[in-house]
């Protein structure tokens, strides 16, 4: 998105209640793409790219396609327009029913390419409409392509290179094409939206009509349209992000004629796209929601293995801090929440597994602990506001959650024997991948986590999981007791001797021989400590204490994560290793108490309006609400709420407590908002950031976190809670 389309999208949408201007929403359409590049067909057909963040390349910035007959242009995205994805993988299917002709497009991304495949069928033999007279011969009609593209980022200093099948754009490092199977019957460039245009109060409708005394400049720019002649009723385009460094012009025009060489059918683009995404059973409960799961997750994926948090609808930080970024939170919980599920949904993730790790360990600061967030194609320092701990001053904005994150799952996955040398415990993947560091990451962070855990049991003043207030947070608590619980039940062998010069990190020369056994010590102290924070009036725990030393009684979706955290604190007990009892490390008061806060705070976040229901993030939550009064649902939330009962369920059931039955219901009922057919799930299978009450979705879409969560509950709700799947939900009534 350049700043030319966010001024255009102001002028638009300035002053709609439920849109915020200036902004390129994904709400709508559907992303194709899983190896990097990540390409949006819009609901109506447009072509953006969103890749930046996984490649480094800008690529599409702007399209429309169009069915020219003779002098006339019928633009697509003015249609009647209807889009499905074929079968299980991201390929695109967009049917726009023009005046007089249907065109139905496919559209796949492989890798650095993304194709669109048109067919035309006109709506009578002669090529004209019913019962008119102006029958048009179809041998006239031409699919008109108008792109603009940003190599390198820039609208400026743009220059482009006409071949007889293709145009390249460039700037400098960046050189994008756009070709065609069937050559071009016309090609000519475009001014962007100049400066009058933009200072004019009324947006600026493109592309112009053709301007023969603007020769030169309509060369130094991105802006592209071309007509494409039908073989056979069918033309086929595609666009390339290419390097310089690494892809020279030949091999890149080799590539296109490659791809349409090989690719020149519809089974042939589905069967490709198809090899993107690993493969569900048939027997896979509730499939089409895992395979939606598993595609956003690959379509958000960088080739490194880091994920965005979700599509960057908003680059210039007009409504929000951007979203093209990978948090250690929400990757390390997406990465823990796939290591728990696969098994029990028939998936081979050992790749996804393997890459992750060896990004989280290369990405590991030297005090044990992981930045605010980075760029996923290479792991580097990306723009944020909680670097606390690089910069001079206080820590306080810190995120410490997010190191806890990635220690838990770091844990798992050395035992489960897809990120260590240890051998695959049992039940979990026979594969054994070694990702070197990780021991060391693992001692290290454990020194991190010590450092950043005060006397009383409970982590420092630092940023909350939402990113919008400081104090000592009781989700902060539930990380650091989860990671601690999986450092004590998968740390055998960890030695502070891993690391190359255990002086170099802070406080790892006076960590204990026994590292495991020093983790399920600290991991008492947090449960123990967390008994400051529990409110019997509310009967639920308070959100944080504050700067001052106060307590946050609001309740707060992010304190569902205790239910996750007391469930790897209870394996502590039952693990007869450790020195514990069958019984588990959960004491009876204590389960009392959490039974207690997840009503308490399910009952107290549920929202329903005619059109949605679901939980919102907290109590006051006023960010994105426009005008709506009330506090807006979140999907992240409700299905954290599902996962958070599913996880005490499993507990209660492993002591044959009757609440396990209701609770199992509850999350039930909440995993169904999230799931397809569900207020909260698009048509489109995605789970978007937010809904107003009308039912608009707003912000990052698709959310991976949200998918993530709602796979592993599928998951759990299937392997550990069958037993339950008859019981209705309670009626509270």
């Amino acid at each position: 998105m350049q700043l030319r389309d966010a001024l255009d999208d102001y002028k638009r949408h300035a002053g709609e209640g439920t849109r915020f201007p200036g902004e390129r929403r994904t709400v709508t359409g559907r992303f194709s793409g899983g190896d990097g590049r990540l390409v949006h067909v819009g609901g109506d057909g447009e072509l953006r790219d969103f890749g930046y963040p996984l490649t480094g390349r800008t690529g599409l910035v702007r399209s429309r396609i169009g069915l020219a007959v003779g002098d006339e242009v019928a633009w697509l995205d003015e249609a009647d327009t209807t889009q499905r994805y074929v079968g299980d993988a991201a390929l695109v299917e967009t049917v726009h029913e023009t005046a007089r002709a249907t065109v139905t497009r496919h559209d796949v991304t492989l890798g650095d390419a993304h194709l669109t495949r048109a067919s035309v069928e006109f709506d009578d033999a002669d090529g004209g409409s019913a019962g008119s007279n102006d029958a048009a011969d179809p041998a006239d009609a031409s699919l008109v392509v108008y792109a603009r593209f940003a190599p390198d980022g820039r609208d400026d200093r743009v220059g482009q290179l006409r071949y007889d099948d293709a145009v390249e754009v460039f700037h400098a490092d960046e050189h994008d094409f756009l070709a065609s199977a069937t050559g071009f019957a016309d090609l000519r460039g475009q001014l962007p939206a100049t400066f009058p245009e933009l200072l004019d109060d009324d947006p600026t409708d493109l592309p112009r009509a053709r301007d023969g005394d603007r020769y030169e400049e309509e060369r130094l720019s991105g802006e592209v349209i071309a007509d494409v002649p039908f073989d056979d009723g069918v033309a086929t385009v595609a666009t390339l992000l290419a390097d310089r460094a690494e892809t020279d012009r030949e091999a890149a025009r080799d590539r296109l004629d490659a791809l349409f060489s090989d690719l020149d059918g519809v089974d042939a683009l589905a069967d490709a796209a198809a090899d993107a995404l690993p493969s569900v059973p048939e027997s896979a409960p509730a499939r089409e929601s895992v395979v939606a799961d598993l595609r956003v997750l690959s379509l958000l994926s960088a080739p490194s293995g880091l994920r965005i948090a979700g599509p960057d609808f908003d680059p210039y930080y007009e409504h929000s801090g951007g979203y093209g970024y990978t948090w250690f939170r929400d990757d390390a919980e997406i990465s823990g929440f796939l290591l728990g599920a696969a098994d029990a949904l028939g998936l081979d993730l050992g790749d996804w597994h393997a890459r992750s790790a060896r990004m989280y360990v290369a990405t590991q600061r030297p005090d044990g602990s992981w930045p605010h967030r980075v760029w996923p194609r290479d792991g580097a320092l990306a723009p944020g506001w909680a670097n606390a701990r690089i910069e001079d001053g206080p820590d306080v904005d810190y995120q410490a959650d997010q190191t806890g994150s990635v220690v838990a799952y770091l844990a798992r996955a050395r035992a489960a024997g897809v990120a260590g040398p240890r051998p695959a415990a049992s039940g979990t993947s026979s594969r054994t991948v070694d990702v070197e560091g990780l021991d060391a990451t693992l001692v290290a962070a454990l020194a991190g986590l010590d450092r950043t855990l005060e006397p009383d049991g409970r982590p420092v003043v630092c940023q909350n999981a939402w990113e919008d207030s400081a104090g000592r947070f009781t989700h902060t608590a539930a990380t650091f007791l989860e990671a601690y619980s999986e450092l004590g039940r998968h740390g055998e062998g960890l030695a502070a001797d891993a690391l190359d010069d255990p002086d170099a990190v802070p406080g790892a020369a006076s960590l204990p021989d026994d590292l495991a056994a020093h983790a399920r010590d600290r991991a008492r102290e947090v449960y123990d400590a967390l008994d400051d924070l529990w409110l019997p009036d509310r009967g639920c725990y308070a959100v944080r204490e504050t700067l001052d030393g106060g307590v946050d009684g609001r309740l707060d979706s992010a304190t569902l994560a205790l239910a996750a955290a007391h469930r790897s604190f209870d394996a502590l007990g039952a693990d007869a290793g450790n020195g514990g009892s069958e019984a588990g490390a959960v004491d009876e008061e204590r389960l009392d108490r959490l039974v207690s806060h997840v009503e308490t705070v399910v009952d107290g976040l549920s929202h329903e309006s005619d059109a949605i229901a679901g939980l919102i993030r907290y109590e006051g939550d006023g960010w994105r609400r426009a005008d709506q009064e009330s506090e807006k649902v979140w999907t992240v939330s409700t299905a954290w709420g599902a996962n958070a009962c599913a996880e005490l369920a499993a507990l209660l059931a492993a002591r044959d407590d009757p609440r396990a039955a209701e609770m199992a219901a509850r999350a039930r009922d909440l995993l169904a908002h999230v799931s397809p057919g569900g207020s909260l799930c698009e048509p489109t299978t995605y789970l978007p950031e937010q809904f107003f009450d009308d039912g608009t979705p707003d912000s990052a879409t698709p959310l991976g976190w949200p998918h993530a969560i709602r796979l592993a509950t599928v998951a759990l709700l299937d392997e550990e809670l069958s037993q339950f799947a008859d019981r209705a939900p309670a009626d509270d009534d």
